[in-house]
């Protein structure tokens, strides 16, 4: 596979600064802060209250910063909602609209770049993404590309929809999306030793009371693609609910029993015109609720 490279233009960056930083967002995101070194970054979220998800984001260090690479669109209302935060704390937040996001991806991704070849290996600005190594690698900032082949965000999102990956404002749905139901935690973007953190009772209550019923799975689309939020039907029962697509690859929040019957070759799953065949990619780990 040709080493591709292109620009997330829908990609921003926030920049934390101050003495507090670590402690500031240690009590307010999903993953570990500590974890992050210069040459390690982290996936990570930010929940609701309600255990909910509102924005998901990596977080690099560079030159005693964090950079967090997150949605253009909703950066203005995440910085907002941080600084609710921040009280007395020595913590400076500034968007820095001058730094670009790429993604790189394909074979030998990880020795063009001179980075070890494991999840969140970092150096410089670059770094392996903390989720998967199939999904290659991000910068934040200008990087060479003299060795990779120029691509469009589409093949990214293609890439990233074959493995079942999804992205926060395409995928997951603030104040709906259920971090669990999305992955979060076969992606790297939960601790489960760091101790509380805003969202932290009810997604460990979720995770040990088998609480988990569905999930967002990788679905072909065999048809036309149906649009974003459309219902979708198993034996002309409500199952479940369409998510990204891009071309003829998308995913789908579906439930467990409802696959369960599909894989028993009892039906098929049809949304609009269109009907989808599910598959669990193989970083996935499904198990039975309770």
């Amino acid at each position: 596979m040709t080493k591709m490279v292109t620009q997330l233009t829908h990609r921003g960056v926030l920049e934390i600064q101050g003495e507090d930083k670590a402690a500031f967002l240690q009590g307010l995101i999903s993953n570990d802060i500590h974890a992050v070194t210069p040459e390690q970054a982290i996936y990570a979220t930010f929940l609701s209250a309600q255990g909910r998800f509102l924005y998901d984001f990596f977080i690099m260090e560079k030159e005693g910063s964090y950079f967090l690479d997150t949605e253009t669109e909703r950066i203005e209302a995440f910085t907002k909602k941080l600084s609710l935060y921040k009280l007395r704390s020595d913590v400076i937040l500034t968007l820095r609209p001058d730094l670009k996001v790429f993604v790189m991806w394909g074979e030998g991704v990880a020795p063009s770049l001179h980075l070890p070849e494991k999840v969140g290996s970092a150096e410089h600005g670059v770094f392996m993404d903390p989720r998967l190594l199939e999904l290659g690698a991000r910068s934040i900032g200008e990087i060479s590309t003299t060795d990779f082949q120029l691509a469009t965000p589409r093949d990214y999102d293609l890439h990233r929809l074959t493995l079942g990956i999804p992205e926060g404002g395409k995928d997951l749905v603030p104040e709906k999306s259920i971090p669990l139901e999305c992955g979060f935690d076969e992606l790297n973007a939960i601790s489960w030793t760091k101790g509380c953190y805003m969202g932290q009772e009810l997604t460990a209550r979720t995770k040990y009371r088998g609480l988990v019923r569905k999930r967002l799975f990788p679905v072909k689309i065999k048809g036309p693609a149906p649009l974003e939020g459309r219902e979708i039907f198993l034996n002309d029962q409500p199952v479940g609910e369409m998510r990204t697509h891009q071309g003829l690859q998308g995913l789908a929040m579906l439930r467990f029993e409802a696959l369960k019957t599909f894989q028993e070759g009892q039906g098929q799953f049809v949304c609009d015109d269109a009907v989808l065949e599910p598959y669990i990619p193989f970083w996935m780990r499904l198990e039975e609720p309770s």
